[in-house]
């Protein structure tokens, strides 16, 4: 159906805009009512209200105006050769493929066909809640690491305590409360992350290397990646869902049309060295 309203689209235009004497639709422009609720339409989604009758006499007008300019641009073909209207017309195209994917809404069975077959891109991911202790490899050099074992047995004889006060003043947190691996790698790096990821619960361990220096660990909570309930995701699964059908339509769409078609690529000559 959109592939015979697109044709007729096309016949449309040629018979507005040709060039024929004998086709008076051409000094024809005609404001039926669907245009004037367009119209309408539009001016109260920008302005939250009803045009005044003055106001929407303007918006006829220039909706004239613009129809006027519109069909005189294409009579002087200054719609030839111009890479924008070129780009805009391109993308219209794959605006109308796009809307077939649209046309039919998902059953739940489809969406969770979907899910189990796209799993990994919907589980939540496993989150750590830790505390650390820096300490600064510039101030400390060498001693650092003796200086980092050092403390982390007395942090364990003692228990957790209030770890900001040991170790060097750090820039950020010293303490974090259920991040994931990707959270903890923006700001540690990712090595540091999927270190502290295999880390015992409860106890102090360490040192691990940063970006940033040596860092004594705790991992105070911990809860594994996990599929949420469908019901709580459905509407995130339908998302994903037609974006690949859209992908889909918009790919065999573009196929279909491009085997209409003689491509011939005339490309240069490989240009050799004289030398």
């Amino acid at each position: 159906m959109h592939f015979l309203a697109l044709g007729a689209l096309v016949f449309l235009f040629y018979n507005v805009f040709s060039d024929d004497p004998t086709n008076a639709s051409t000094s024809r422009i005609e404001i039926d009512a669907g245009i004037i609720q367009r119209l309408q339409d539009s001016w109260e989604k920008q302005w939250n209200r009803r045009p005044t009758p003055a106001e929407l006499d303007g918006l006829i007008e220039n909706f004239i105006r613009e129809e006027v300019l519109f069909r005189e641009a294409l009579a002087m073909g200054l719609d030839q050769d111009d890479t924008i209207i070129r780009r805009r017309l391109a993308q219209k195209m794959e605006f109308l493929s796009a809307d077939l994917a649209m046309q039919v809404e998902p059953t739940d069975e489809q969406l969770q066909t979907y899910l189990a077959e796209n799993t990994a891109r919907f589980i939540d991911p496993a989150l750590i809640s830790f505390r650390h202790v820096y300490f600064n490899l510039d101030k400390r050099g060498e001693s650092a690491r003796a200086d980092a074992d050092a403390l982390r047995a007395t942090l364990q004889a003692e228990g957790v305590g209030d770890n900001a006060v040991f170790g060097d003043r750090f820039m950020l947190d010293s303490e974090y409360s259920r991040v994931s691996e990707s959270e903890v790698a923006r700001t540690f790096g990712q090595k540091f992350a999927a270190e502290v990821f295999t880390l015992e619960t409860g106890v102090w361990t360490g040192p691990i290397s940063s970006g940033l220096g040596l860092h004594l660990v705790y991992i105070s909570g911990r809860t594994s990646a996990q599929l949420p309930e469908f019901g709580d995701i459905r509407e995130k699964v339908r998302n994903e869902y037609l974006f690949e059908q859209r992908e889909k339509v918009d790919a065999a769409v573009y196929e279909g049309l491009k085997g209409r078609y003689e491509i011939i690529i005339d490309r240069p000559a490989k240009v050799t060295n004289s030398s």
